[in-house]
């Protein structure tokens, strides 16, 4: 099963809205055949196992199938696995977690018991289930799961006084951050991140699979109320500028508007309390099959999915440098939390990236 879930880690970042999923048969105490999910749309990880296998020339009669997740029982892009397993005549099936799917939750599992498979599940489920935390969080609530991340000093600056903001960090830590972006299946900014950076927002030095394998690109969504996305910024005229989304209220001016929808795709978030509807926004992204949400805005924009409850994870980077000022940018800025109930943190990870430290955690509220 470690050895599954090395395999279902090779497509990181390719397969969603589909999670990943990693599958090894065993005959006689020998791994005869490997697969892994590759990306949406191509052949599951059971299937390509058993193709493996028979291209090696071994048979798959009477073999284990170890496979990370429930194999799904109904047809899609692709067939279902159980019907694959069930041809190929396996004989034993263990897995690692059910399928997150209320409607097929188990449903593999009582298949293949009823056609004389012998099943067995819950092998490493803790490792399977955090390798897919963003799917089974999507598929259960049909919300992104929300990762904010931002690169700081010491005390919290994400910015110097005059606006300096590159590079707080070292490259070691920055090559973690793009690590976020692959994993994500858009990344959001605020418009003063626009205005003040001029961002790229796309995916850099991080090695890419084949391109029969890749999955979508990276969305890029902009919360911008008042339409003031500067019309030459490089988020609009590279080749993502059709797909990049531009969040507006309703009171954004129209010749603004009708300028930018030129360019990109704008559209209408309502507000609540002068803020954008953060769950409207989210459930919107969700039908779009944003699972995995990296959010990368200034303080504002960090502070508002934090402030509404509505962000699953940080990752926050730390350099060893101290910029002070009170007017400097700040990471987490907004109205503030007070200490009780406040914010939680759980799972909590330290990492050394040369001189830089990064942590990641789960965000809990008590």
């Amino acid at each position: 099963m470690r050895e599954a879930l090395r395999l279902a880690k090779r497509s990181k970042g390719e397969t969603s809205p589909n999670p990943m999923v990693g599958a090894v048969l065993v005959s006689g105490g020998n791994i005869i055949g490997r697969g892994w999910h590759r990306c949406a749309g191509l052949e599951h990880a059971e299937i390509n196992a058993i193709s493996n296998a028979h291209r090696l020339g071994h048979s798959t009669r009477n073999s284990t199938m170890y496979v990370t997740l429930e194999p799904c029982s109904t047809a899609g892009r692709t067939p279902p696995c159980t019907k694959a397993i069930l041809d190929a005549e396996i004989s034993r099936v263990v897995f690692s977690t059910t399928d997150p799917n209320p409607k097929h939750s188990g449903r593999a599992l009582r298949l293949l018991k009823s056609k004389g498979v012998e099943v067995k599940h819950g092998l490493l489920s803790d490792l399977s289930a955090e390798l897919n935390v963003a799917f089974n969080h999507w598929i259960i609530t049909g919300l992104p799961f929300v990762t904010v991340k931002a690169a700081m000093t010491l005390d919290g600056k994400i910015a110097s006084v005059s606006g300096e903001s590159k590079w707080i960090t070292g490259s070691l830590a920055r090559r973690e951050g793009m690590k976020l972006r692959h994993e994500a299946d858009a990344i959001l900014v605020g418009v003063k991140t626009i205005l003040a950076d001029d961002p790229a927002l796309t995916l850099r030095d991080i090695r890419r699979p084949k391109p029969e394998w890749r999955g979508p690109d990276l969305k890029r969504v902009v919360l911008d109320p008042r339409a003031r996305t500067p019309l030459d910024a490089k988020i609009l005229n590279d080749d993502g500028a059709s797909k990049t989304t531009i969040i507006v209220s309703k009171n954004a001016p129209a010749n603004r508007l009708a300028k930018l929808k030129e360019k990109c795709i704008v559209m209408i978030c309502p507000l609540k309390k002068r803020k954008f509807d953060l769950k409207y926004l989210l459930k919107k992204l969700g039908k779009q099959h944003v699972t995995n949400l990296l959010v990368e805005g200034g303080g504002e924009t960090n502070a508002a999915f934090i402030e509404s409850g509505y962000v699953n994870r940080i990752t926050f980077f730390y350099a060893p440098k101290i910029l002070g000022g009170r007017e400097a940018r700040t990471g987490v800025a907004g109205e503030g939390l007070p200490l009780k109930p406040g914010l939680f943190l759980e799972k909590i990870r330290w990492r050394n990236l040369g001189p830089d430290l990064m942590l990641t955690a789960r965000v809990t509220r008590a």
